[in-house]
């Protein structure tokens, strides 16, 4: 009965998008003005096989100062699992909680060293809460199927 166990393990994790604009150097350098910054963040699953799904992070690092980009990062961590012998409600709650907790981390240093290496101070991406991030897309789901937005 071993083969109906649960299974979760990482098989990897790694950097499937990366890139850095400055649009407007080196003109934009030399102001003295506190850029405003604006992060979005992003969660997709997909199979890839049976019982192997990806799990893909993705941020967006915009910084402004008046209408104009100072820098744009975007970048996507994705780990590959294996998650086999769960229901489908167990998966989608691994796959919306637990592997974008472990992706995550790998996300913010490599977002961090994107931009410092780009010139800037490092931007450190604060922690998540993905649990409280999925209930909130199932709530919005939930009401999207009922007819009815949160307003």
């Amino acid at each position: 009965m071993a083969d109906q166990d649960p299974v979760f393990q990482i098989q990897r994790v790694y950097l499937k998008e990366a890139s850095l604009e400055q649009p407007n150097s080196p003109a934009i350098l030399l102001e003295q003005e506190q850029p405003s910054v604006d992060i979005q963040l992003g969660v997709e699953a997909a199979p890839v096989a049976d019982g192997v799904y990806e799990v893909c992070v993705t941020a967006t690092v915009q910084t402004k100062i008046k209408d104009k980009t100072v820098f744009l990062v975007e970048a996507k961590q994705a780990g590959i699992f294996e998650i086999r012998n769960l229901g489908q409600e167990q998966l989608s709650q691994i796959m919306g909680i637990a592997c974008p907790q472990i992706v995550y981390p790998y996300l913010r240093g490599n977002v961090a060293d994107l931009i410092q290496r780009g010139g800037f101070p490092p931007v450190h991406l604060s922690e998540i809460n993905f649990q409280a991030m999925y209930e909130q897309q199932q709530m919005e789901a939930a009401g999207a199927a009922a007819g009815t937005l949160p307003q």
